[in-house]
């Protein structure tokens, strides 16, 4: 799995009053271009979106 893959970021939120998926993150110009150019394959900011992780630790 890559850290380029928003589906699976904890910051990629359904924005209701938008009705569109949206990152959190408030990327500068400079990241924004190199993420989107291509230049940059993984997204520092990336979380995984792991919902169970809670579950997993209190075990």
């Amino acid at each position: 799995m890559t850290a380029s893959n928003c589906d699976m970021c904890v910051n990629y939120v359904y924005e209701e009053e938008d009705e569109c998926y949206t990152c959190l993150v408030p990327l500068d110009e400079d990241e924004m271009y190199r993420f989107l150019s291509g230049r940059q394959k993984e997204c520092p900011y990336f979380r995984l979106d792991d919902e169970y992780g809670v579950v997993r630790h209190q075990m």
